[in-house]
């Protein structure tokens, strides 16, 4: 018996034979070009990219009938990528220069395109490579003339094992056979993980080398609520999860039966419970869950999509379908967070040595200012679609407040100038996320309509962690005591300055910490839909003197270790602490 632990994308508790998914390996051949043949060699890429294109179209049209739209809007941006004027014209350019066969030099180009991806330090962008990837392939094989073999040939229920799953593998598997997912690869925003959330499927990825230890046929055993793979379990270790597997669907039952409930303490204490999205496709999984609203909605999934940047149109387009599927519940839009090498990442010369700290968010609008203008406009005009809040990233200063501020009161007179219909009383608000906002959260607070708490980052600059990482991944710590005296002084400041203050980090979501935040005073925490009616649960479980008690003694000590202790003692009798 061999146990695995990874990245839980899609929870839920499946037990069945493996079917090992190897990534397929093309010999690429290298060889001399004559000059005279080059013109050829393009025309033969040519061919290759009509192929590639007319496979692709023929897999949205498919889409179109048998899926969601987000995975029609995946296939139009590959398409829109192998088509690309420039990524023909590096080929050709490459072509010319090596004079080399073009299976080889197309493999030389997208392993640039990848390797520049991955050096950039982002994690979106890192999993945007799966993209270049899958083209890739694509493009080599009509090359080559190879048959792929695909996913849709599963006959019998299965989990698959794969090293990565590419979008077109994704797109084109018999979902009805699929109970489970376990892959090498892989991260918390790429495609797998919201294809499979989509889908309902159980999936652990970012298992380092979970395909080294299966063979097809093997049993495996897929937690997909704690990251676990267990391969050829033993009787009992197999029995105890028949056993948890049934407990999860009656909890599941449970938990679904309390979606139409707020969520109250037990002397009815209200707390807002909104969730966190990138995509439109998650808003099924919003309303069964019984969310408020949404907490948080990132925009930029939406500007990663390969081949083109979005337009002031697909953006109010995409504004107007959340706002509009939401029913008039809150919907908080975030402006971008990420700097032009997102953008553009082909376009950048060399990226920035530390990204995290440096040009990004509110820094690259204004360095960027018709990119934020864009944006503005698009949200502004959405507003009239639904109950738009407005949502600005890792402001540091009342100087870049100020100045953002004015950008949009620029955008609005454009607007009324041009005679186009807007809200006018949007609340706008920002996210606290740098120790610096935190500790003027005071004066910030007198300028904006809301504060949203982003703990992730937060924390790592509070404590001087970068949580990506591994070497100092250790000391991320969320109740070190700084991270929640910031969090109190920004609480402290919003409740004085009349403004609601929420929490849209990971810590809001994990009831382990959910005492603690509703007793420092948060009202409103958002998070994964699929967390929020456990949180409806928790929350019920206590009174609001209890966790303001227990925030006092928590707030008087000196060490994390300390404070994870009185939690654990605190929470004993009340809720199962192994389960959260």
């Amino acid at each position: 018996m061999i146990e695995l632990k990874g990245i839980d994308v899609s929870p839920g508790i499946v037990i069945g034979k493996a079917f090992l998914y190897t990534e397929e390996k093309y010999f690429i051949p290298k060889y001399d070009i004559p000059l005279d043949q080059i013109k050829n060699e393009y025309a033969r890429f040519l061919s290759a990219v009509k192929s590639a294109t007319d496979e692709m179209k023929l897999l949205v049209t498919q889409a179109d009938r048998e899926v969601s739209k987000y995975e029609g809007r995946l296939l139009d941006s590959h398409i829109l990528m192998i088509n690309d004027l420039d990524f023909k014209s590096t080929v050709k350019k490459k072509l010319s220069e090596n004079k080399k066969n073009v299976e080889w030099i197309v493999s030389q180009v997208i392993d640039e395109i990848i390797e520049k991806l991955n050096s950039l330090g982002d994690d979106y962008l890192k999993e945007r490579s799966e993209d270049f990837l899958d083209i890739s392939q694509r493009l080599i094989r009509n090359l080559l003339n190879m048959e792929k073999n695909t996913l849709s040939d599963i006959h019998d229920e299965v989990i698959i094992i794969s090293h990565s799953l590419l979008p077109s593998d994704i797109l084109s598997m018999d979902k009805s056979k699929v109970k489970g997912i376990a892959t090498d690869g892989g991260g918390k925003t790429s495609h797998i993980a919201i294809l499979t959330r989509s889908f309902e499927i159980p999936a652990v990825i970012g298992l380092g080398y979970v395909t080294q230890h299966v063979n097809t046929g093997d049993e495996v055993i897929i937690d997909g609520n704690k990251g676990r793979v267990i391969i050829n379990p033993d009787e009992e270790t197999k029995t105890a999860y028949v056993n948890s597997r049934i407990e999860w669907q009656r909890h599941e039952l449970q938990l679904k039966n309390l979606a139409h409930l707020k969520g109250k303490t037990k002397d009815g204490t209200h707390i807002d419970l909104k969730a966190n999205i990138e995509v439109i496709e998650e808003i099924n999984p919003v309303r069964a869950h019984g969310a408020d609203g949404i907490g948080l909605f990132r925009s930029e999934f939406l500007f990663l999509q390969p081949g083109k940047v979005p337009t002031e149109e697909d953006q109010y387009l995409l504004y107007s379908s959340v706002l509009e599927k939401m029913e008039n519940k809150p919907v908080t839009i975030r402006t971008l967070d990420f700097g032009g090498e997102k953008i553009a990442p082909l376009t950048r010369d060399k990226s920035e040595e530390n990204p995290i700290l440096g040009w990004r968010a509110v820094r690259f609008y204004l360095s960027h200012p018709e990119v934020f203008r864009t944006q503005m406009r698009a949200l502004l005009r959405s507003s009239v679609k639904g109950n738009l809040r407005i949502m600005f990233p890792m402001i540091s200063s009342c100087d870049e407040l100020d100045k953002i501020l004015e950008m949009t009161d620029e955008v609005k007179k454009k607007l009324d100038k041009d005679k186009i219909e807007y809200k006018k009383d949007i609340p706008i608000g920002i996210m606290i996320e740098v120790p610096s906002a935190a500790l003027t959260s005071d004066i910030l607070a007198k300028k904006v309509a809301f504060f949203s708490i982003g703990t992730n980052d937060l924390i790592q600059y509070t404590i001087a962690v970068d949580r990506c990482n591994e070497k100092v991944a250790y000391l991320y710590e969320p109740l070190h005591p700084a991270v929640l005296r910031l969090i109190k002084i920004v609480v402290d400041n919003a409740r004085d300055a009349g403004i609601p203050c929420e929490m849209c980090g990971e810590m809001a979501g994990d009831p382990f910490f959910i005492s603690l935040l509703v007793g420092l005073g948060l009202r409103g925490l958002s998070m994964s839909p699929y967390r929020i009616p456990e949180a409806k649960k928790f929350i019920s479980s206590f009174s609001l003197d209890e966790v303001i008690d227990l925030t006092r003694r928590v707030l008087e000590m000196k060490s994390a270790l300390d404070i994870n202790k009185t939690i654990i003692s605190w929470a004993g009798g009340r809720f199962d602490i192994n389960s959260v």
